[in-house]
């Protein structure tokens, strides 16, 4: 935006006004495909959640033999078609919700961008901190705001992307549909690339594709478990390093609070919360301890 006002001088109206287009086909234009390939796959899931119940008892079946410890009486398999029916379309009606927060999100973001230089005085004016610890916290947010809105979504994608190779590999169907949900589901810290692997197992499983699911379950806790560490290194440290814990942490708190969304800024609100404990420690500090 600075760019394109200061240097080639347009007007700021017609700067934010591109970005916020290339932005629509960036990112709400994706997003639509993958909510219609979500809906559709919704359905397909909830007609197939008996079969993939019945694979788990055949697995649990097997561990019983093996170990002598009765656990597959307890399954109600029409228990759980019931309860994916109903959560998976529920699901699907959030997308509305989506679309509503991300319109919200452009319509400050226009206002945000026309108006940042006033924007950035009425806040140096107000908050009750030096220049010198102005100019810090303005170095560490934008530091912060490289990690959390652009390094781990690249985490996520690149990972996705290996997962995807495996999917081509073994051939499960679909793949570029589990493709999307592993990048997503990869933003989560931990446990988020299971969210796309597991049912990937699962349904393959479920088909009689014994091979191919075991081998994408091997692939997956294997090649694309072990390269997550590699990726995030070299990638978040390039940026900067953010511990995986305020991710973790900021992904349950921003989920609840902003929805899907809330995958980006959770993160990001606690890392600001971070810096602003910094910097008061930094101004106010020397003033307690006296």
């Amino acid at each position: 935006m600075r760019k394109m006002v200061y240097t080639y001088n347009w007007r700021p109206s017609l700067a934010a006004a591109i970005i916020i287009t290339g932005s629509f086909f960036a990112v709400i234009i994706p997003l639509i495909g993958f909510g219609l390939m979500l809906g559709h796959k919704i359905l397909n899931v909830a007609n197939s959640s008996k079969k993939v119940t019945d694979a788990i008892k055949v697995l649990i079946e097997d561990f019983e033999t093996k170990t002598g410890i009765a656990i597959n009486t307890q399954i109600d398999t029409q228990a759980v078609t019931t309860f994916f029916s109903q959560h998976l379309q529920f699901m699907a009606g959030n997308t509305f919700n989506l679309f509503i927060a991300i319109g919200l999100m452009y319509f400050l973001l226009y206002y945000m961008l026309i108006n940042q230089n006033r924007l950035g005085q009425f806040l140096s004016y107000y908050l009750p901190m030096s220049s010198k610890n102005m100019d810090e916290v303005t170095r560490e947010i934008n530091a912060m705001v490289k990690s959390n809105a652009i390094g781990i979504p690249l985490v996520a994608l690149v990972q996705g992307v290996i997962a995807l190779i495996g999917f081509l590999i073994f051939g499960i169907e679909d793949a570029l549909f589990w493709f999307v949900i592993t990048t997503f589901g990869s933003l989560i810290p931990f446990v988020g690339i299971s969210i796309g692997i597991l049912p990937v197992f699962l349904l393959t499983l479920s088909h009689g594709y014994t091979f191919q699911a075991w081998g994408i379950l091997i692939y997956s806790t294997t090649i694309v478990s072990a390269t997550d560490n590699l990726i995030r290194l070299y990638i978040l440290k390039k940026l900067d390093n953010v511990h995986p814990l305020i991710t973790l942490i900021g992904v349950l708190i921003g989920i609840p609070l902003f929805g899907f969304i809330g995958v980006i800024f959770g993160p990001l609100l606690l890392s600001l919360f971070i810096v602003l404990v910094k910097i008061y420690k930094t101004e106010y500090g020397s003033l307690l301890s006296d």
